[in-house]
């Protein structure tokens, strides 16, 4: 069975749980992966040793764009500036 998730690694997250984060594509909620492995084995009540398999394969990739400030120049006539815009 195949599920597709996204997956958001940001090591500046200012909380460690945002530093790593699996969502569901469609609803944007995270996946209850406990629940998963109950659906695999219909939920019956009972102890298990299981094995996880797990393969993942990058569909597509997206970087972070970097942060980076830039400063303007000032400008010294702020009614030259007004004008400016308003003949655009």
């Amino acid at each position: 069975m195949n599920k597709y998730y996204i997956l958001n690694l940001d090591p500046q997250a200012t909380h460690e749980w945002d530093r790593c984060v699996l969502r569901n594509p469609i609803t944007g909620s995270r996946p209850d992966l406990n629940e998963e492995v109950a659906k695999v084995i219909n939920a019956e009540a009972g102890s298990y040793l299981i094995k996880v398999s797990l393969q993942i394969e990058v569909l597509e990739q997206s970087l972070a764009a970097g942060r980076k400030t830039v400063e303007l120049p000032a400008e010294k006539n702020p009614a030259m500036l007004t004008k400016q815009r308003l003949a655009s």
